[in-house]
């Protein structure tokens, strides 16, 4: 009984350092919640991540009377203003000399920029670039004309999407911090939670994966000037660029993480016998502060910033990183224990054990938080096959599936060698009478698969390889909630040059000053609502007032129409705000022109629409 009751109280002691992790890990959402308020301060809730461009002033494609002292852009959420951030182009092509951009008093959503006192008469192109609140630079062009547009139109300028170069460095950056993150969190997991004999051997890959990191977000802090501003490379390490930067949320929170990696740096690059020993559970705590901090500095500056429900996003995301850290990282540093274990003494069933439930906790956390971030993303079934990031979240999906089959292989060899492992039943006491019962001969265990779970763990890291790519590409992805144009309601969504339809019409109506053309501008020219503009000319080309202008759409191969666009008169041109186009084809747009109470003319044009 003495020894029995000795051993009782050990092995009471091991189940509770067995479990000592678990309240750390738990603690993560409350540590989250506690540290959010500070990064999100300040944070709107817009309509959509990603700027989306919903009305300007003068607006797309019209004509004015006398020219405009300003262009104003009003944008779904807050952006961000570069030191070049409009280009106006006159009718010649020549770039005027403009006032600095700057907001307008409507708020941060806005930007403006004032124009030379006196405009000539012609098509005005201009050519924008903001930085979306969650750190994405957008850009397009528009036009509007002062009297009349110009005869020929005017090629655009280049758009200033990117620079090949420059993008490239960023997302490799991008790419390799994110990789780093996951092995770094990853392998303090692995130690934390599945706590193999041997740890001096991981020392190697995290302290890699700490330099990786630290040199990673650093070029991302040197690039993030000419990446907004679409410039060369070789303008990175001009002074000005490098203090901007550092006026931005996104310098600032890359500065943050690097502040955040100092501590981490320190502890790993001092020897061991010079480390400051912590209590274990303070050591947890501390590690959980950093980690949650750490990954903030990652979804406070993507697309959870920005959008609806940012609070709720910025959890999701955060949640979900640290979840694909444990996962991806742990597996990881899984391998290089296997590496490093000797052949003979093998490694102990738990360690593998105790990394399977860490990784179906959190496949259970990804999978919660992928689905709120997929939806919040896409908006509509329709953006996943329509738009760039509901393919690459198709891709994504697929590759996470086959991390799962691979996972579900691991777990399966995991489940095997544990058995294989667990110590035969203990023989049975002699009874009171009788001869003694035969001891219970322990049951066959199966043979220990250790190298096929090494192969599928092998196989589990290639697929998490790529499902890092893809998570990559998405974070630099338009979201297919601000693909479709998910502005306010009511709001029309101006698609810039690269996507109107202009068509010219000639008429006569047979009586004098009865000869001219209709110019009438479908933006966009595809599938969808957009706005139309019709602008009357005159015989001597100057812009003509008429009293009556009826503008129908025709679809013969459908039989479907005719559809009136219900344009008004605006003072100088005509137009409708919002118009449907439903089905792509050849349509007949037929134009009444009334010139006078007596005459009037109807002519017609083929127009082309899109998907």
């Amino acid at each position: 009984m003495l020894r029995d009751g000795d051993r009782r109280p050990a092995r009471r002691h091991t189940r509770s350092v067995t479990r000592r992790p678990l309240p750390a890990l738990l603690l993560l959402p409350a540590l989250l919640l506690g540290l959010l308020p500070g990064l999100v301060l300040g944070t709107a809730a817009p309509a959509s991540a990603h700027a989306v461009l919903r009305a300007s002033d003068p607006a797309d494609g019209t004509v004015l009377r006398t020219a405009p002292r300003h262009v104003t852009l009003a944008f779904t959420e807050s952006v961000g203003l570069l030191t070049d951030s409009f280009r106006v182009y006159d009718p010649r092509n020549h770039r005027l000399r403009t006032g600095p951009a700057g907001h307008a008093p409507g708020g941060s959503g806005t930007a403006r920029v004032s124009l030379p006192a006196r405009l000539a008469t012609g098509t005005y192109t201009v050519a924008w670039r903001v930085v979306s609140a969650d750190s994405h630079p957008v850009s397009g062009a528009l036009t509007f004309s002062v009297g009349r547009r110009t005869a020929a139109p005017v090629a655009p300028p280049p758009e200033r999407t990117k620079n090949g170069a420059t993008t490239a460095l960023h997302t490799i950056a991008r790419y390799l911090a994110y990789l780093s993150l996951a092995l770094l969190l990853g392998t303090a997991a692995f130690v934390a939670y599945c706590r193999p004999p041997q740890t001096a051997h991981l020392r190697v890959p995290a302290l890699a994966a700490l330099v990786t990191l630290v040199l990673s977000t650093a070029a991302l802090y040197v690039l993030r000037a000419p990446y907004e501003e679409a410039a060369s490379p070789a303008t990175a390490l001009r002074l000005s660029a490098l203090t901007h930067t550092a006026t931005t949320r996104p310098g600032q929170l890359l500065l943050v993480r690097l502040a955040l990696l100092l501590p981490a740096a320190v502890a790993l690059a001092l020897p061991g016998t010079r480390r400051v020993r912590l209590p274990r559970r303070a050591g947890l705590a501390a590690a959980a502060v950093l980690t949650v901090a750490l990954s903030l500095t990652w979804s406070a500056s993507d697309h959870a910033s920005a959008g609806i429900q940012v609070p709720a996003a910025i959890v999701s995301a955060t949640l979900h990183l640290l979840a694909m850290a444990a996962w991806l990282g742990g597996l990881a540093a899984l391998l290089w224990t296997f590496r490093h274990t000797p052949e003979p003494a093998g490694l102990p069933a738990t360690v593998p054990a105790r990394f399977s439930r860490l990784a179906a906790v959190s496949v259970t956390v990804l999978a919660l938080t992928g689905v709120y971030q997929s939806w919040r993303g896409l908006g509509s079934w329709q953006a996943l096959t329509d738009t760039t990031y509901g393919r690459t979240l198709l891709a994504k999906l697929a590759a996470v599936a086959a991390l799962l089959l691979a996972a579900a292989c691991s777990r399966t060899w995991t489940a095997r060698l544990t058995r294989a492992a667990a110590p035969a039943r203990a023989r049975v006491p002699e009874p009171a009478t009788g001869p003694p019962l035969p001891p219970d001969l322990p049951e066959p265990a199966p043979a220990v698969p250790l190298h096929l779970l090494r192969r599928s763990v092998l196989a589990e890291a290639a697929a998490a390889l790529l499902v890092l790519a893809l998570t990559t590409l998405l974070t630099s992805t338009v979201p297919g909630r601000a693909a479709t144009g998910s502005a306010p309601a009511g709001a029309p969504v101006t698609a810039g040059i690269p996507t109107a339809s202009v068509t010219t019409i000639p008429f006569d109506t047979g009586a004098p000053g009865g000869r001219g053309t209709v110019q009438i501008t479908l933006d966009p020219g595809r599938v969808g609502t957009g706005s139309v503009q019709a602008v009357v000319y005159g015989a001597d080309g100057g812009l003509s007032t008429v009293p009556g202008l009826r503008l129908t759409l025709t679809l013969p191969s459908r039989h479907l129409g005719p559809l009136d666009t219900r344009v008004t008169d605006r003072g100088g041109y005509w137009s409708a705000p919002a118009f449907t186009l439903p089905l792509p084809g050849t349509w007949t747009m037929k134009a009444t022109v009334r010139v006078s109470d007596l005459d009037q003319v109807t002519v017609t044009a083929p127009l082309r629409v899109t998907r």
